[in-house]
Formats: structure tokens, sequence, C-alpha cells
């Protein structure tokens, strides 16, 4: 494949956005950020329309997983931010060590967990559903800036792949050469 050929399919993909993110999913993010928040708002403290299971599990329980859960999501983002804003990688190589050597996408991995964990304190049904379709979104979102990763560093991102999976951390980090 030509050079002129991969910008003009990494283009379509893009849909001209520059930066190798989909097209929506900023908008995406905000508008789920917001959805959610409203149905697990007012499920878990005004309606309490699907909140059942909070009767059956104790309060310690729900807050303590919750905590467990945000404490997991303040560690993706922090580790995954502090790797991507370093300014030695740029553009430029395939970032492959730190949380990144054990998730591929620990940004919107914290992303989903946060949620999670609000969903874990109150056990709005409703929120899970919520949840469920933001799961979707961000797998799409993630599929395709992969697709672009590949394009632009091949067999390298290849391999990445393989040794690293896409949401749910080994215990082990990958060893890359």
């Amino acid at each position: 494949m030509k050079a002129s050929d991969r910008g003009e399919k990494r283009s379509r993909f893009q849909g001209g956005r520059s930066d190798g993110e989909h097209p929506h999913g900023d908008r995406g993010q905000i508008a789920f950020f917001v959805i959610f928040l409203i149905v697990w708002a007012l499920d878990s403290f005004v309606f309490h329309g699907t909140t059942m299971l909070a009767a059956v599990v104790p309060l310690s329980v729900r807050l303590t997983a919750a905590g467990l859960t945000f404490l997991l999501t303040v560690y993706l983002v922090e580790k995954g931010h502090r790797v991507i804003s370093d300014d030695s990688f740029g553009d430029k190589e395939l970032i492959k060590d730190g949380v990144f050597a054990r998730l591929r996408h620990p940004l919107y991995g914290g992303s989903l967990l946060f949620y999670l964990s609000l969903f874990l304190a109150t056990l709005s049904l409703a929120a899970l559903a919520v949840w469920c379709l933001m799961a979707v979104f961000y797998n799409v979102i993630a599929a395709y800036e992969e697709r672009l990763l590949l394009e632009k560093f091949g067999d390298e991102y290849l391999e990445y792949q393989h040794k690293v999976p896409r949401w749910f951390p080994r215990i082990r980090s990958a060893k890359f050469a």
C-alpha cells in the first residue's frame, strides 16, 4: 500500500480528526456521563425503582466494593495520564510500558470503573443498564482507535495486541524486546 493510500484510508477512519480518536468519542463520553449520572442519581436517591438489591447487600459491603473499585479507577487514570502526557513520547512511538503494559486502554477502563463504582454503591439496576451501553460504546471507540494504531505501527502494534489485553489485565505485565 502506498503512503498516499494509507493517508486517504486514515482520513476516512478518523472522519477528519488528526489525533487518532473516534470522531464521536468525546461527544459520546460526555453524553454517557450526563445520562449515567442522571439515571443513577434519580434511581438511587429519588425514585428507588431498581435499587431492590441494596436492601439485601449491606451498605458496608457496597461501599467497600465501590471504594476499592474507585481506587483502581484513580490508579489507572493517573498512571495512564502520566505516561501519555510525557512529552518524550509524542506521536512517534507506541506506548507499551507502565500501565499500558497491562491494559491497552487504561483511561477508558478507568472511566468504566468509575461508573461501576457508583453502581456498586447503590446497586441501581437502571444505572447498570446504562453502564452496559457505555461498555459497548467504549469498546467501539477502542476498536476504532486500534485500527488506526495498527495502520500506523503495523506488526509492532499487532504484537502488542497479542500480548496485552484490551480490558481485563493479566497478573503479569507484557514483556517487549
